[in-house]
């Protein structure tokens, strides 16, 4: 059985910052990735966010030059560094890791972040 933890959500005001912890235990040996993802109300999940155990990152281009992807693979770890929140970023943000064995995908239970003044 895996374990996918996310923390840090909550409320900010535009412009402000938040950073959000992802931690998986349990049944699985290695990762390969760590991404976020979020969903907005009435809006499909979409990727925000990914670090490969090579050390690559990515970000969707509404984010990029305001949120930072960090963490060790090795230790199953990753955070999310929140930076110039605009009210479009308010969703509910959710981590996944992916199994190097197989392939698998494993969820948070989710976090939510609320940008509001």
């Amino acid at each position: 059985q895996v374990h996918v933890v996310e923390s840090g959500g909550g409320l900010v005001q535009p412009g402000g910052s938040l950073r959000l912890s992802c931690a998986a235990s349990g049944s699985i040996l290695s990762v390969s990735a760590i991404s976020w993802y979020r969903q907005a109300p009435g809006k499909q999940r979409e990727l925000v966010a990914i670090l490969t155990s090579g050390g690559t990152t990515n970000y969707a281009d509404s984010v990029k030059g305001r949120f930072a992807i960090s963490g060790d693979i090795a230790r199953k770890t990753a955070y999310l560094q929140m930076n110039s929140l605009k009210s479009e970023d308010t969703a509910v943000y959710y981590c996944n890791v992916r199994a190097r064995a197989d392939g698998f995908s494993y969820w948070g239970q989710g976090s939510q972040v609320t940008v509001s003044s």
